[in-house]
């Protein structure tokens, strides 16, 4: 899993928030993330940043926005290129999937907690 890194979009230091589950999770499978959010903070060893990152080796997006709030990302994470995003619960969007998959990405509605404890991350 050390090749997949993955950028969790929406990250909050509220430990009950479920980005924040995600980034721990990811930690505790030794997987490379990356936290972007709204303020500035820390998970664990992990630091969120509230610049978009512009690193182009990022494997999968982990999206805790909800549709409304993902419009003003479509292009930026269109542009890291990522192999796939992972759309958790709550944040399904049809149109943006639609336009992932026009541009080579893979939409993928699922939970990364569940991915990841069920071992098919």
């Amino acid at each position: 899993m050390k090749t997949k890194k993955t950028l969790v979009i929406g990250a909050s230091e509220k430990t009950e928030r479920y980005a924040n589950k995600a980034v721990r999770m990811l930690q505790d499978h030794d997987v490379p993330v990356l936290a972007f959010g709204n303020k500035a903070g820390q998970i664990n060893d992990t630091k969120i940043s509230t610049e978009f990152p512009s690193d182009q080796d990022i494997h999968s997006i982990s999206l805790y926005l909800s549709a409304k709030n993902q419009n003003e990302y479509y292009d930026s994470i269109i542009e890291l290129k990522p192999k796939r995003v992972i759309f958790n619960p709550g944040t399904e969007n049809p149109a943006f999937e639609a336009r992932l998959q026009e541009n080579g990405i893979k939409p993928e509605v699922a939970c990364t907690l569940v991915l990841l404890s069920t071992g098919v991350y």
